[in-house]
């Protein structure tokens, strides 16, 4: 199969991954992974883990834990210090329930640039983490830590993080800076998607005004970041490269609402993207 690309980027999207959960399956299953620089952001970066240590449908499994188990997800705790949704109980479904084979995931990364990518909660700015054995849960914790839904921030090496999808929730300009040339990026968003300032967006430009002018910004900001990198995607550099594997439609599920059936369906559609995919390059 000819090698069309040099980059992976993945978005992220919560429980709306079960769709990328089926993409990279596909390629999983047909011995696909010719990316030299692959980066992973928020849910994109649980898709990512199993993914690179070849763990065929444990993506999927590893949502569906998450989606009916309480310890996760709780309303009761919204206003508790962990928030609804226990980000940090992902470290027990990657270490217990649906084991995360880290060893075979550095193997893999061994010849390759990796990145995790998360908001540094006092700058703002994204920090494009490379993940080791040591720390490669952490890494995708900081970078899935949705503020408001979860307990908001996370410590890794002495710096607090947030989800990376406020700060470079596309990483396209960076990949192309850093010297990507054929970038494949997988959404869970239509390709024509555009974003408005949403709720958390807004309400965190007010919240962190005062106390940390920068991160104000960033969440002010991040709808715009979003666009830019649609932008670049319809209408890069005449030296790059990029295709989208995108849903037509917006998903079954969404970032927080999804049932056991929206998860598969969402699953099932993204293996037949993907496999279509892989169709088109070996047609080519």
């Amino acid at each position: 199969m000819k090698k069309a690309f040099d980059t992976l980027i993945i978005e992220g999207g919560g429980f709306k991954t079960a769709f990328t959960a089926g993409v990279t399956d596909a390629f999983m299953i047909n011995d696909y992974l010719p990316f030299e620089t692959m980066i992973g952001i928020s849910g994109g970066s649980v898709a990512l883990s199993y993914y690179m240590s070849g763990q065929y449908r444990y993506c999927i499994n590893a949502m569906k834990i998450l989606a009916k188990d309480e310890q996760f997800a709780n309303y009761k705790r919204a206003f508790g210090e962990k928030g609804y949704l226990d980000i940090d109980y992902i470290a027990t479904v990657a270490s217990k329930k649906v084991p995360f084979d880290v060893e075979l995931a550095k193997q893999q990364a061994k010849n390759r640039e990796v990145y995790i990518v998360a908001t540094n909660r006092i700058t703002g700015e994204p920090a494009y983490l490379r993940p080791t054995k040591k720390n490669w849960i952490q890494c995708v914790i900081a970078s899935s830590t949705l503020p408001f839904a979860t307990k908001g921030t996370h410590i890794l090496e002495s710096t607090n993080y947030f989800d990376g999808g406020w700060s470079d929730p596309l990483p396209v300009e960076w990949a192309y800076k850093n010297g990507a040339k054929r970038i494949l990026v997988i959404r869970t968003k239509p390709v024509d998607y555009k974003s408005k300032q949403g709720w958390a967006d807004y309400f965190g430009s007010k919240y962190f005004k005062k106390a940390t002018p920068k991160l104000a910004h960033t969440f002010e900001s991040a709808h715009e970041k979003y666009n830019d990198a649609i932008n670049f995607m319809s209408d890069p550099p005449s030296d790059v490269s990029v295709v989208q594997i995108a849903p037509k439609k917006f998903l079954k599920s969404g970032t927080y609402m999804y049932t056991k059936s929206t998860l598969m369906l969402d699953y099932r559609y993204g293996l037949d993207k993907g496999l279509n995919h892989l169709n088109k390059l070996r047609n080519v």
